[in-house]
């Protein structure tokens, strides 16, 4: 009996040893404004008979110096939202393995920047200056048709600005005066913006529902954001609004194209899962649940809009460019010239 017992336990151990595996585990890190919706992950999971962790980890500069920091032990399978300010030293510091997605048939040329296929675009957005609709009817006063405009003393004390030290669209923007300006001639406009009262911030929410005047109790009808802030007012209106309150300035030259990427982590030890997850990014079920989650544009041309971005989002016809090189060759000293004038 004793020993029908004991086998009978053993038995018993046995089973429960071979019960039910916990899914596999596939890491993706990122910027902290990566967003997607609980349903579009669960998809994919599902599909994959695996669970997807979420690494934030930071502004994108940030997350990238701890991807390169961590080398050939890598924290993460896969990383999302290197973009193309910092797109040169991600792919000089050898951290992302190629893989040419059959997805990426369905993305426009232009957006592909890595020839070798270690970064692959998965959004992009235009960094522009939003206006108040409403504070430039009442007052009165012409809207800025050019970047040079800005400097007129009829917008003194009117815009607002993020540090491009600290922030993503403040770079952005500080690169689009560069491609407006040059390199000789940018820092005069800086200087003569500094003049006119421009308020620099360090990072676009204290700009934006901070000081700008759609958005906070703030004085300033001009604030550099994205071509997408727009229907956000509408989305985020409470109480609803039938038409967005602010607008973009997307004249030839005033807005600079952001493009974020996506690549696998070298040293991963789950290369096929990887894959699979950056063919699910690029596919339309997750592109299509971008928009109302980073307001962002999808890459691939056959995602389709939510009406809101349609009809309150306007599309530079010219952004200011940059080769990737560079911007990485040339971003420090630029930016530490940046401050020299701006805030020293």
């Amino acid at each position: 009996m004793k020993r029908l017992l004991i086998i009978l336990i053993l038995l018993i151990t046995a089973v429960s040893a071979c019960g039910p595996e916990e899914p596999e585990v596939i890491t993706l890190m990122s910027h902290d404004s990566f967003a997607v919706s609980e349903e579009t992950i669960a998809a994919f999971e599902e599909e994959n008979g695996v669970t997807v962790e979420l690494l934030p980890s930071g502004d994108t500069g940030a997350a990238l110096n701890q991807a390169i920091l961590a080398g050939d032990a890598p924290l993460a399978d896969v990383f999302f939202g290197i973009d193309n300010t910092f797109m040169g030293r991600a792919l000089d510091a050898g951290i992302f393995e190629a893989y040419e997605s059959p997805l990426l048939a369905e993305i426009p040329d232009e957006l592909e920047l890595d020839s070798a296929h270690r970064l692959l675009p998965v959004d992009y957005g235009d960094v522009c200056l939003n206006y108040d609709k409403a504070w430039f009817a009442e007052n009165d006063v012409p809207l800025p048709q050019s970047l040079a405009d800005l400097t007129d003393p009829v917008y003194e004390g009117l815009l607002v600005v993020e540090n491009p030290a600290t922030s993503s669209p403040g770079l952005a923007f500080l690169l689009a005066t560069i491609v407006e300006f040059g390199e000789d001639g940018y820092l005069d406009f800086w200087a003569d913006l500094r003049a006119n009262d421009v308020l620099v911030t360090n990072g676009w929410e204290e700009a934006y529902y901070g000081s700008f005047s759609v958005a906070s109790d703030g004085e300033r009808p001009l604030v550099v954001s994205y071509a997408s802030s727009p229907p956000a007012e509408v989305i985020f209106a409470d109480p609803p609004v039938d038409e967005a309150p602010s607008a973009s300035l997307v004249g030839p030259g005033m807005c600079f194209r952001q493009i974020e990427f996506v690549g696998i982590l070298a040293g991963t030890e789950k290369r096929e899962l990887a894959e699979n997850l950056i063919d699910f990014m690029l596919s339309q079920t997750f592109q299509e649940d971008m928009p109302l989650n980073m307001f962002v544009y999808p890459a691939n041309e056959n995602a389709e809009l939510p009406a809101e971005f349609v009809e309150w989002t306007q599309v530079p016809q010219e952004t200011a460019v940059l080769p990737p090189e560079t911007i990485d060759a040339n971003r420090e000293q630029w930016i530490e010239a940046w401050t020299e004038v701006v805030l020293r």
